[in-house]
């Protein structure tokens, strides 16, 4: 009876010995930029557009697409890649040729980073992308992660199943801004214990435009530290620039100099206090006004036409707020003057050093 419990023992101990060595062996993501990896991302995003033809040169080496998803939301759809080192690459396509999909782009209010959106008449999409009250993200992209999770959980869920926890988020363009926002929603289902905490994902935003504020942003560099939420940039490349930043008095942190301003003002002699209210108001009120306007037109005016192409479409709370700035950790590809004379600035070319053509160069340039 002893030798049979200790022969049992044993048999389950090996097991878990053996299923932690398979999981240890099929984790094979490192963080941190690789040139390598990064070019083949480069290249699951070119395969992603609609084109008739791919250049071979244009083909990844490491991975296979194994699944497409079908188009949803504005314009929206992502890409399932197997690569061969039991490691699985979602790819969120950028910007089509659609106005559906500029829509997106220039629905950019600020909405908060938890809270709930209405897709459909049927669909709401409940999201928590930070832990900070305070953090914000762009409407539209946030619109295109909820319809796109949905299909990315069950296919996460049906790669986990199989024995793969490593998965690479990738976008470039408008895929790269979703990427943000949909590695935040999983790291969050993940501390939630929605899903398992034993997946990997590894983040590739490229050519990526601003996704949140400033809170979002230290929360998601805090959630992908080390290593695991990379956004790389062609220095000569104007989208990653935008949406367009307005800084107010209310973005800072709650302690300030700013706070007591006006009480430090009141507090000063008559001429002091006229000449320092009517500089204070002077630099406060354009900014705010700014704001305002941008609420108005990218968030009221932009949703209206959402509404036209999702008829049950309903949107959280626009905020006062438009403070964008570059978040996760950034790999800047230098545009130097042998660069120019390969790519030169063009006013009639807007998007010439946006393409994959202008990073791969970068790329091989680069010193290891």
């Amino acid at each position: 009876m002893i030798l049979r419990t200790f022969t049992t023992l044993a048999l389950v101990f090996n097991f878990i010995l053996i299923s932690g060595s398979l999981k240890s062996q099929n984790n094979v993501l490192k963080p941190g930029f690789d040139k390598a990896e990064y070019t083949e991302m480069l290249k699951i995003a070119v395969c992603s557009a609609d084109t008739p033809w791919v250049s071979p040169k244009l083909i990844p080496s490491d991975f296979s697409l194994i699944y497409r998803s079908p188009v949803t939301g504005l314009d929206n759809r992502w890409d399932l890649w197997s690569g061969n080192e039991n490691t699985a690459v979602i790819s969120i396509r950028g910007t089509t040729g659609s106005s559906e999909s500029w829509l997106e782009n220039f629905y950019a209010a600020m909405v908060p980073a938890t809270g709930s959106m209405k897709l459909t008449a049927d669909q709401t999409f409940n999201y928590s992308l930070s832990d900070n009250p305070r953090a914000a993200v762009h409407a539209g992209w946030l619109m295109a992660t909820g319809f796109l999770s949905k299909g990315i959980l069950e296919k996460i869920d049906s790669c986990y199943r199989k024995g793969i926890w490593d998965f690479i988020i990738t976008g470039h363009s408008q895929g790269g801004g979703i990427s943000y926002l949909l590695t935040a929603y999983l790291l969050n289902l993940q501390k939630s214990g929605t899903l398992p905490a034993d997946i990997r994902f590894k983040t590739y935003c490229s050519a990526a435009p601003k996704p949140g504020n400033l809170y979002f942003a230290y929360d998601y560099e805090r959630m992908t530290a080390g290593g695991w939420g990379l956004n790389v940039v062609n220095s000569a490349d104007w989208v990653p620039e935008t949406p367009l930043s307005i800084q107010t008095i209310k973005d800072f942190n709650t302690v300030n100099p700013f706070v007591n301003a006006k009480k430090t003002i009141k507090k000063q002699s008559l001429p002091k206090r006229i000449a320092m209210s009517y500089a204070y108001h002077k630099l406060d009120r354009p900014t705010r006004k700014a704001v305002k306007n941008y609420r108005k037109y990218l968030g009221e005016l932009a949703g209206k036409y959402v509404k036209l192409s999702l008829p049950g479409y309903q949107a959280p709370e626009y905020l006062m707020a438009n403070n964008y700035v570059r978040t996760g950790t950034t790999i800047v590809l230098y545009a130097d003057d042998m660069y120019y004379q390969n790519y030169p600035d063009n006013p009639e070319k807007i998007f010439m050093h946006h393409f994959a053509g202008p990073y791969l160069y970068l790329v091989r340039m680069m010193k290891e």
